[in-house]
């Protein structure tokens, strides 16, 4: 494009390698995996928070690199026909929803041809069917959340929020659209709340658990509370009908500060409660966790005589499910908290046709030991839920276990499409369907699911 007349100042800085504070235009041409707008300026890729392609945006160039720079938006001077109106009025500073500018079914569409993208160009795999991608609530979905706190000297209070943007500093957020009610109007009052304790400057974060029948607060505390702290916060869980948690050290330390029911939440088509702790790992969208935990079920079939695999099984959210239609389901996760949750669920559930295992799942030599692992053996169908790493490790499992269906679900379209093209590659399975399951609404986040046969 050009230097657009930059005095010498501006055209000496660039020379020395630092960003020009001198206004641009460019056109933007996509989107990158993390939501921003891609430019292609002088023959380099610019990155450009809040554009959308098709936008023609006057910009400022804020970082130069080697391979690409980064750029401000400044203003949209031609704008795309899918833009909206974000609703959060701190959007532009939260690092945590980046796509609020874009409209909901265009969010949808991004992130399939993320997924798609993915596949082909890592797997080297294309599904023989896209599936439709899976939507539910859009705002005031998220049931659980690790929300940080930091003593601020200089406003005279705590700041509580997730992180702004590319910067180690805290967002001061007055609301959350996507927090679940009642967190999503409790920021300010959690911000006062703090500021009031003795050891304001000592609380670093509060992690939110949302269940279907109690709200729970886990607030981590570098030292101990005087007995004013301790009445302030149970003042705070009573006040909002709220349940307090304390976090000293680890996860292992945390503890209610008084009597707390069990958090649960239900998934009613199978006539299941699951309970868990406020630290443990949920779906953390409800709703959308429910159709997906449906198209499960759908595309894996389980019949009454199936011997099912579950890996990475967390507290039984596809085993329970599965085991209510198939003969016998394994379940297998590295955590053993979660395999204890899920053992329990079972038993509170009355299911006696699933087992649960701890293993290393990440353990590579995990393949090795698959014919004298307790959970080892021959299985109809395998259900993989891994975290963002993926799955690589057990796949040799799964393709020894005989199994004729695999359903993957994915957090990380990377990792999917890696383990993809080792299934079908390496362990001749074929993919017969994909597509996204909008976990995370507002955000680059891509959750999806695979099916592959044999």
């Amino acid at each position: 494009m050009g230097d657009h007349g930059l005095g010498d100042a501006a055209l000496n800085a660039r020379a020395r390698g630092r960003p020009s504070a001198q206004p641009e235009t460019a056109k933007i041409t996509d989107l990158s995996h993390e939501g921003r707008g891609v430019a292609h300026v002088d023959g380099k890729t610019v990155f450009i928070d809040d554009a959308l392609p098709g936008e023609l945006v006057e910009w400022r160039r804020i970082k130069r690199g080697r391979n690409f720079d980064e750029g401000q938006l400044l203003r949209v001077i031609e704008p795309s026909p899918d833009r909206v109106e974000p609703r959060c009025i701190h959007f532009g500073m939260c690092g945590g929803c980046v796509l609020q500018h874009l409209a909901v079914d265009q969010q949808l569409q991004f992130k399939q041809k993320q997924l798609m993208d993915s596949l082909t160009r890592i797997g080297k795999v294309t599904p023989r069917d896209i599936l439709p991608p899976l939507q539910a609530s859009t705002w005031n979905y998220r049931r659980r959340a690790r929300l940080a706190a930091r003593w601020v000297p200089k406003k005279h209070r705590t700041v509580v929020g997730f992180r702004e943007r590319s910067t180690p500093y805290i967002t001061d957020l007055r609301r959350c659209e996507v927090l679940q009610p009642p967190m999503d109007q409790l920021l300010v009052p959690l911000s006062e709340l703090v500021t009031a304790l003795s050891i304001r400057n000592r609380v670093p974060q509060i992690e939110v658990a949302v269940a279907d029948n109690a709200v729970a607060l886990v607030v981590r505390v570098l030292e101990p509370l005087t007995e004013s702290d301790t009445e302030l916060l149970r003042g705070f869980g009573r006040e909002h009908s709220v349940q307090m948690f304390l976090q000293p050290g680890g996860y292992e330390t945390v503890a209610p500060m008084d009597e707390a029911a069990p958090l649960e939440y239900r998934l009613p088509a199978f006539d299941l409660t699951l309970q868990f702790l406020p630290t443990d790992f949920v779906q953390v969208n409800g709703p959308l966790n429910l159709q997906m935990i449906d198209r499960a079920m759908t595309l894996l079939a389980p019949a009454a005589n199936d011997r099912v695999l579950d890996l990475f099984c967390g507290l039984g959210n596809f085993s329970l499910p599965l085991a209510r239609r198939a003969g016998q389901v394994i379940g297998v996760e590295g955590e053993a908290g979660l395999v204890e949750r899920a053992r329990a669920n079972a038993a509170r559930n009355g299911l006696t046709n699933v087992q649960f295992h701890t293993a290393n799942l990440a353990d590579e030599s995990i393949a090795m030991a698959q014919f004298t692992a307790p959970w080892a053996g021959r299985f109809d169908k395998v259900l993989l839920d891994p975290p963002r790493a993926g799955a690589k490790e057990v796949l040799p499992v799964v393709a020894k276990s005989g199994a004729d269906t695999v359903l993957y679900i994915s957090c990380h379209p990377g990792s999917l499409a890696r383990d993809a093209g080792i299934l079908v590659h390496e362990h001749g399975y074929k993919l017969q369907a994909a597509g996204v399951m909008d976990m995370f609404p507002h955000t680059a986040h891509v959750e999806s699911a695979a099916l592959f046969t044999k």
